[in-house]
């Protein structure tokens, strides 16, 4: 009879992807399974059949230089804790053997060789190898990343598309952003980020032990997305000259930043800022199998000197000043994933910050996190990771100044709401908001303050809340979301809440501003007086009209203020408002969609617009993973105002699923225009 011998492997491809989740990393290099489950291998042998009393298997795992090794036994009876294998009860035909290979729960992430080797009684030896990337497992209870609701999972780690919330509470933008996880070159990418990491340059075996653990793997990626410290993804820059790269503004989603940086031998991909850092490390932390998802923080502080404290200074008339070394970001975003904190116990489990965004420096490296948001709304400032800086974005007291010509404070009030004013993320299953301020803080009642946009003056110099029973207040109020082509329509109230008359002037004030910065120069300006009679409550409708803001609004949004001064003590009160304009209507119309299956091509027509007071042209740029191989670009022609440009694009989906399509507008002369639809399609 003909020795025995392992004539081929088969990694069973489609059983074990559907069984792990991994249906969409179909095209990687490798078998890609999750750890704390099984996975299944077919053995074809040649020459006799396997007999169990002379014959043995043996498995050879190895990452790195780590390894286990591990015999095959018919009992599938095996402890969690350790690696094990087995041959399928149900199916013993000896000629061709299922082996189910089961790995702990807590094995570290990466890239794994096995070595199947069969011995026969007198010695003769025959091996396969093959190899298998190893990612987390949130459907399994005992992995430190388990999650338990369905459509969690689905969301914070199958879902390869998202919402970046950004803009103003009152305005909220949603921009579309492809995660892109299933994007051929994407997974190694990630897994090349770890290799890549200064962690694993220095000690690669402690690196891959500590690769088990979701805390060490997320701090590692926070690290390594920016490209402070080491060879990292992403280069920020927060000027307006990007001549050597690309405009953060410009990128639709992750792929083609990871696979630039990886086809460049991980050379910085030039730029980012923090809603590109944050959609990054997203992509990355869900390839890995760890629930992610982005945050937006509204009116996010940054807290140079540690006093929870941000100071904001205007001038008299209304006018906002660069004088502070601390700052007030309209929006910051960063990431959340969703992990057990055996390090710090089990009250610290469930969502952790992470922010990639370069900072400040944590451990001497830029980097944030993973700070436990239980420890945040609790001021666990005593805990790791950076709950400290954290705290402060979302929790310091907004102290405003009032400057005179002489620089002599003549105003001053105290807002303790205005920073963190709305936390947010992308809902569950649906493309909407979901506000989640409640996990960071602890809400007031809605009746306990008046608006933080409000403020009194009164004859004791001192400035007070509107519930001061003296003085004057004001309030600056807009009476919708803003639109372009049309006017910026507001109200000014003051109330004299004393007996006595008041004469009182009036500066109005409005500068464009960038997010993340303080405002520029003053384009729109009032001055005026009024007279308040004993107790009186004046309101004051005014306008700010497309042609005097539309220039100024590329990537920007206005800080518009108002300053009371009481002429008879010569104090000054004041309210400001930060708002964003928004864009102009662009929409995707899909017909039939219901019958949108893989492979067939369909067509959607993108349609602009042009709700602006002038002209406009630009480039129309259509994107979506799954549906689009790369991106398609049309040149559309001068619009006149009110005008309308469609365009019909004709797309082929490369697999089932729930996929977004994105379409944009560059303008030649502002920002950028975006909307998206999300497409079913059908499984055949």
């Amino acid at each position: 009879m003909e020795d025995l011998s392992i004539q081929h492997a088969n990694l069973e491809l489609s059983e074990n992807l559907g069984r792990h989740r991994t249906d969409g990393f179909k095209n990687a290099n490798a078998l890609v399974v999750r750890r704390g489950a099984p996975f299944k291998i077919s053995v074809q042998l040649k020459g006799r059949p396997f007999n169990p009393r002379t014959d043995s298997l043996r498995i050879k795992v190895t990452l790195g230089r780590l390894y286990v090794e591990m015999p095959v036994t018919f009992s599938t009876k095996h402890s969690s804790s350790h690696w094990n294998a087995y041959i399928d009860p149900n199916n013993l035909n000896f000629q061709k053997l299922s082996i189910f290979i089961y790995s702990p729960a807590s094995v570290s992430v990466g890239c794994y060789t096995f070595k199947l080797s069969v011995s026969t009684q007198d010695g003769q030896k025959s091996t396969v190898v093959g190899d298998f990337i190893m990612l987390c497992n949130p459907w399994c209870s005992e992995d430190a990343v388990y999650i338990p609701f369905e459509d969690q999972r689905e969301e914070y780690i199958l879902s390869d598309s998202g919402l970046l919330f950004m803009g103003t509470p009152m305005n909220l933008v949603s921009r579309p952003w492809s995660f892109d996880l299933y994007e051929p070159g994407v997974l190694e990418a990630c897994l090349d980020l770890l290799k890549v990491s200064p962690q694993h340059q220095k000690n690669k075996r402690k690196d891959y032990l500590n690769r088990g653990n979701p805390v060490y793997i997320s701090r590692v990626v926070s690290a390594i997305i920016n490209s402070e410290d080491d060879r990292g993804v992403l280069k920020g820059n927060w000027t307006d000259d990007f001549k050597q790269g690309v405009s953060p503004s410009k990128w639709t989603g992750s792929k083609d930043i990871l696979r630039m940086w990886a086809q460049s031998g991980y050379s910085p991909v030039k730029y980012g800022q923090c809603w590109v850092f944050a959609a990054v490390m997203c992509t990355v932390m869900r390839v890995f199998g760890i629930p992610c998802r982005v945050v937006t923080n509204f009116n996010s502080a940054h807290d140079t000197n540690a006093n929870l404290v941000v100071e904001e200074y205007y001038s008299e008339t209304g006018q906002k000043l660069n004088r502070s070394q601390d700052s007030i970001w309209n929006f910051h975003l960063w990431v959340e994933c969703w992990m057990t904190r055996r390090d710090l116990g089990p009250d610290m489990d469930g969502w952790q910050v992470l922010d990639p965004t370069p900072q400040e420096r944590s451990g001497g490296v830029f980097c944030c996190g993973p700070a436990p948001v239980k420890g945040i709304r609790n001021k666990r400032t005593d805990l790791i990771y950076d709950i400290p800086f954290v705290y402060a974005a979302v929790n310091a007291d907004v102290h405003t100044i009032i400057l005179s010509s002489q620089d002599q404070v003549v105003g001053f009030s105290k807002d303790t709401e205005k920073v963190g004013s709305l936390i947010c993320t992308k809902a569950i299953g649906y493309p909407r908001v979901q506000n989640i301020t409640g996990d960071y803080k602890y809400i007031k009642s809605p009746t306990s303050t008046l608006s933080s946009r409000s403020s009194t003056i009164s004859n004791d110099s001192t400035l007070r809340r509107a519930t001061a029973p003296e003085g004057v207040l004001v309030s600056l109020t807009l009476n919708k979301s803003p639109a372009p082509g049309e006017p910026i329509a507001f109200l000014v109230k003051a109330v004299n809440k004393q007996k006595i008359p008041k004469v009182v002037k009036v500066h109005l004030n409005a500068q464009a501003k960038e997010y993340n910065h303080s405002p520029s120069e003053t384009f729109w300006e009032k001055h005026g007086v009024i007279q308040l009679a004993p107790m009186e409550v004046k309101v004051v409708q005014e306008h700010i009209f497309p042609a005097q803001y539309e220039h100024v609004m590329e990537n920007n949004l206005i800080n518009l203020a108002v300053v009371l001064e009481d002429m008879a003590t010569h104090k000054r009160v004041l309210a400001s408002e930060e708002f964003n304009i928004a864009s102009p209507e662009l929409i995707i119309q899909v017909a039939d969609e219901d019958s949108i299956v893989p492979n067939k091509q369909f067509t959607a027509t993108v349609t602009f617009t042009n709700s602006f007071s002038r002209p406009v042209s630009g480039l129309l740029t259509v994107a979506g993973a799954g549906l689009i191989a790369g991106k398609k670009q049309f040149r559309m022609p001068s619009l006149r105002p009110g005008g309308k440009a469609s365009q019909s694009i004709t797309l082929t989906p490369s697999m089932a699923g729930v996929k977004m399509l994105q379409a944009s507008i560059s303008l030649s002369d502002t920002n950028t225009i975006r909307c998206f639809k999300m497409i079913s399609v059908n499984s055949i």
